[in-house]
């Protein structure tokens, strides 16, 4: 899988570029027919705290899969999008399924 990493609005970051794609290894490892990812964090201004924000688009067989999450930090605003990607390829197999 091929990962590729934009920061937007803010310094580039080693620790995060580590950080996702550890955790992008293991959702190809689970699922292995995930092609390429897209991964932006973004900095916003905003007055509630959070601003944070991490996207990701996932490339595979049929339509492209996309989760965002907006937090108070980097680390668990890609925990929360992980999480959402991992119910929409769930959702993807089982449909993937009858078709075999």
């Amino acid at each position: 899988m091929k990962v590729n990493i934009q920061f937007l609005k803010m310094q580039t970051s080693e620790y995060m570029e580590g950080f996702v794609q550890k955790k992008l290894v293991k959702l190809s490892k689970r699922y292995d027919w995930i092609i390429k990812a897209e991964v932006t964090y973004k900095f916003e201004n905003d007055p509630k705290g959070k601003g944070k924000i991490c996207e990701i688009q996932l490339s595979l067989p049929g339509p492209r899969i996309f989760a965002s999450s907006n937090e108070d930090n980097y680390e668990l605003a890609t925990d929360n999008t992980i999480k959402d990607l991992e119910k929409q390829l769930k959702k993807r197999k089982s449909e993937m399924r009858p078709h075999l």
